[in-house]
């Protein structure tokens, strides 16, 4: 079992910036991927940006450029910063965990994200 707490959500101006932030606790395997999803409203949840132990990454075109992921192997945690957001930023979003030994997935609970215009 993996637990996953975000945090850092909030409401910003359009072209204002936040900091997701994403720890993990709990059996953590030392070969996974982290990182990112979102769901806004009456929406399906789409990939944002995720990065494997070996720090490759795979980025939603909608946000390269303007949306980084780091992560810290040792602290088990990932990180987000969303630069340069608009209004179709507004969601939430989802801490996620996946290594070979699960067939699914680990989610956080979520944290909204709300980008005003």
């Amino acid at each position: 079992q993996v637990q996953l707490v975000e945090s850092g959500g909030g409401l910003v101006q359009a072209g204002g910036s936040l900091r997701l932030s994403c720890a993990a606790s709990g059996s953590i395997s030392s070969i996974n991927t982290m990182g990112w999803y979102r769901q806004a409203p009456a929406k399906q949840r789409e990939l944002v940006a995720v990065m494997s132990r070996s720090r490759s990454t795979n980025y939603a075109d909608s946000v390269k450029g303007r949306f980084t992921i780091s992560r810290d192997n040792a602290k088990n945690t990932v990180d987000l910063q969303m630069n340069s957001l608009n209004p179709e930023a507004t969601a939430v979003y989802y801490c996620y965990y996946r290594d070979s030994s699960r067939s699914t997935p680990s989610w956080g609970q979520g944290t909204p994200v709300t980008v005003s215009s």
